[in-house]
């Protein structure tokens, strides 16, 4: 198998986990979403921990922490991605699973407008056409719930800061994960204490299978990060671009079919009109990728003497 081949099933492995999530996270009643942020931070730094020891990446670790703008760069992305956990797992458990597929549906072109206004780079024509699609979705959906789609454009809008911070910072996956949740650790230790001493916690007296399923949160959360990893360095972005609609196109199908979301026709409207915005954005990245390609590798004019 090559290793295209093989980054490509890493990268459908990593997204179908992550567009599972919304059929894992009901399972966790009756905890609510501080909570399972909570125990969701504190096992993954013990997965991540034992990933950093067991690829031998203590020194990369070490050197992020002697780096202050790396760890606080790291420590901010910890803070955004927070707020994008406890967000999704609120929405998931709130009967809005829809909603938050809207929000990775809608997150490229996010992360395309940050990349604008924050770094100041140029966007192509057919990119704008579709930023300013998506923009008339928004509108439709606001008309359509009767409120902005706020779930879904906290997830988009934390995300894309979430990736641009990491872009800042540089640094490898499982030891940027081992870093952002050491950094969080002791707030979602105090969070899961006190949720406890107040008789808002569930991790006592829900059963065994309760706990363990809280503890497999720092599995759920790493290993499809770990596929994801794979996946980056054996294909182009192109392709990890067009894979990561995996996830909302599953998360749209488990609020529809198995959650049994309402979608009235003003809300398949907005939908159709994201869905018309990312074909656009989709096609103009390929035909740009495919025309850089066809220029690097055009024979040049040899210059006479």
């Amino acid at each position: 198998m090559s290793e295209q081949r093989r980054g490509v099933m890493f990268g459908v492995a990593a997204y179908v986990m992550w567009g599972a999530f919304p059929l894992y996270f009901p399972l966790l009643e009756p905890a609510g979403a501080w909570e399972i942020l909570g125990h969701r931070v504190v096992w993954s730094l013990v997965v991540a921990g034992a990933l950093v020891l067991l690829v031998g990446r203590r020194q990369q670790v070490a050197a992020i922490l002697r780096d202050r703008r790396k760890l606080l760069l790291l420590a901010a992305a910890a803070a955004v991605i927070s707020i994008n956990w406890v967000t999704y797992i609120w929405g998931v458990n709130n009967g809005r699973i829809v909603e938050t597929s809207l929000g990775y549906f809608t997150n490229p072109l996010v992360t395309m407008l940050m990349g604008v206004i924050i770094l100041r780079e140029r966007m192509r024509k057919l990119q704008w056409v579709a930023l300013a699609i998506a923009f008339v979705a928004v509108v439709v959906l606001t008309i359509d719930y009767g409120r902005l789609p706020w779930v879904a454009l906290v997830l988009a809008f934390s995300f894309g800061t979430y990736g641009l911070l990491k872009k800042s910072a540089g640094v490898g996956p499982f030891e940027s994960l081992a870093v952002e949740t050491a950094v969080t650790a002791p707030f979602a230790l105090t969070l899961i204490v006190a949720l406890q001493a107040t008789g808002n916690g569930t991790l006592v007296g829900h059963g065994v299978v309760h706990v363990l399923l809280l503890i497999s949160l720092g599995i759920i959360t790493v290993v499809p990060l770990a596929c994801f990893g794979a996946a980056a360095i054996r294909v182009p972005m192109v392709t990890i671009g067009l894979l990561q609609y995996l996830a909302p196109i599953l998360q749209f199908a488990v609020g529809v079919f198995i959650a049994h979301e309402a979608m009235p026709p003003g809300r398949w409207a907005g939908f159709a009109i994201v869905w018309v915005a990312l074909v656009i954005f989709s096609a103009e990245a390929v035909h740009h990728r495919r025309k850089v390609l066809r220029t690097l590798v055009a024979p040049t004019t040899p210059t006479t003497v």
